[in-house]
C-alpha cells in the first residue's frame, strides 16, 4: 500500500481498557458482507488502512467478511499492530463459543485478537444461556486468560434492558449498540445502556449508524454526513459503519478527522425528522444478527 500524506485520525480511550482507538471503524458489513468480491473487499479495507482507520470489525455471520480481513492480514503482517482486530460469536454455549473462536483465527490468519464479542442477545433466554453453566461467558472469559482475545464484549439492537443487564452483570470491556437519531427518540439504548457503560468503565462502540443507508434522505436533508456526525456527538468510544467503496471509506475518515459534533439545536431539528416514524423505521430491534 502507499502511503499518504494526510492529517492522522486522533484516537480516543477504548473505555478503562487501557487501549486507544480511532473514532470511526470499518464495519463488517457492506462489501464485506458478500462471497466472491475479493478485489472490492480488498479495496475497502486496504483504503480503511491507508486512511488511518484502525478498527476493523467482523463476525462469523458476515458472510464472507472474516476471510477477507484474513486475506488482508497475510499481505500487511506488518500492520497488525496498529490495527484493532474485533471479530463476535454467537454461540450460547462454551463448547459452540469455543469452536466459533477456532474458526475465526484460523480464517484471519491470527494468534489473537483484540475484542471478541458475544453477538446479537437479545432475550433473557439469551442471558440465561450465556450466562450458565457451561454457557458462552465461559469461554469469552477464557480466551481472555488465556490471550486468546485481550478483550471481551457484548453486542445486541434488540432490547436495551437485555443489552444493559449484560453491561451490569457481565465481565465485558465493551458493549456494541444502535447509534441513530431514531435512538434518540425511542430511548433506552442511548440514555440507559450507554449510562451503565459510562459506570463501569465499558467502551461503547456505535452500529447502525447509516441504517443500512435507509436513513439518508437526501430531499430532507439528510446525508451520510449529518448521520456520521450525530452518532460522533454521542458518548461513544467510536462508531463502525460498513463500506461499499473507498469513496465511502474516504468520507467515513474524514468525519474521524473532523469530529465536528452537531450543536443541540441541530440535534433536535434531526430527531424531529425521525421523531413520526422511529418505532417503524428501527427495523433492527426486530431484525436479524448485526
Amino acid at each position: 500500500m502507499e502511503a499518504v500524506d494526510m492529517e492522522k485520525i486522533r484516537t480516543r480511550p477504548f473505555g478503562g481498557s487501557g487501549r486507544n482507538v480511532t473514532p470511526v471503524g470499518l464495519g463488517g458489513e457492506g462489501i464485506l458482507r458478500t462471497y466472491g468480491e475479493e478485489a472490492g473487499a480488498a479495496a475497502v479495507i486496504e483504503e480503511a488502512a491507508i486512511q488511518g482507520i484502525a478498527y476493523f470489525d467482523t463476525a462469523p455471520a458476515y458472510s464472507g467478511s472474516e476471510g477477507y480481513y484474513g486475506t488482508f492480514w497475510r499481505s500487511h503482517p506488518n500492520l497488525r499492530g496498529e490495527i484493532f482486530q474485533t471479530s463476535k460469536s454467537a454461540s450460547r454455549t462454551a463448547m459452540g463459543a469455543r469452536a466459533d473462536l477456532d474458526r475465526t483465527l484460523k480464517t484471519l490468519g491470527l494468534d489473537a485478537i483484540d475484542l471478541w464479542q458475544i453477538h446479537d442477545v437479545r432475550t433473557r433466554q439469551d442471558l440465561r444461556e450465556i450466562e450458565g453453566p457451561g454457557g458462552a461467558l465461559e469461554a469469552f472469559a477464557e480466551a481472555k486468560e488465556v490471550g486468546r482475545t485481550e478483550l471481551i464484549g457484548v453486542t445486541g439492537h434488540h432490547d436495551p434492558s437485555v443489552v444493559t443487564y449484560a453491561v451490569e452483570n457481565w465481565p465485558v470491556d465493551a458493549v456494541l449498540i444502535p447509534v441513530n437519531p431514531l435512538e434518540g427518540v425511542l430511548g433506552g439504548f442511548l440514555d440507559g445502556t450507554i449510562g451503565a457503560a459510562k459506570e463501569r468503565g465499558i467502551a461503547v462502540i456505535g452500529m447502525k449508524v447509516l441504517g443500512g443507508s435507509h436513513y439518508i434522505n437526501p430531499r430532507a436533508g439528510i446525508g451520510p454526513d449529518l448521520l456520521l456526525r450525530y452518532a460522533l456527538t454521542q458518548e461513544v468510544s467510536l462508531i463502525i459503519v460498513g463500506c461499499s467503496t473507498p469513496e465511502e471509506v474516504r468520507l467515513l475518515a474524514r468525519m474521524g478527522r473532523e469530529l465536528e459534533p452537531l450543536s443541540g439545536e441541530e440535534e433536535e431539528k434531526l430527531l424531529a425528522l425521525f421523531r413520526p416514524y422511529a418505532r417503524r423505521l428501527a427495523f433492527y430491534r426486530g431484525g436479524g444478527p448485526g
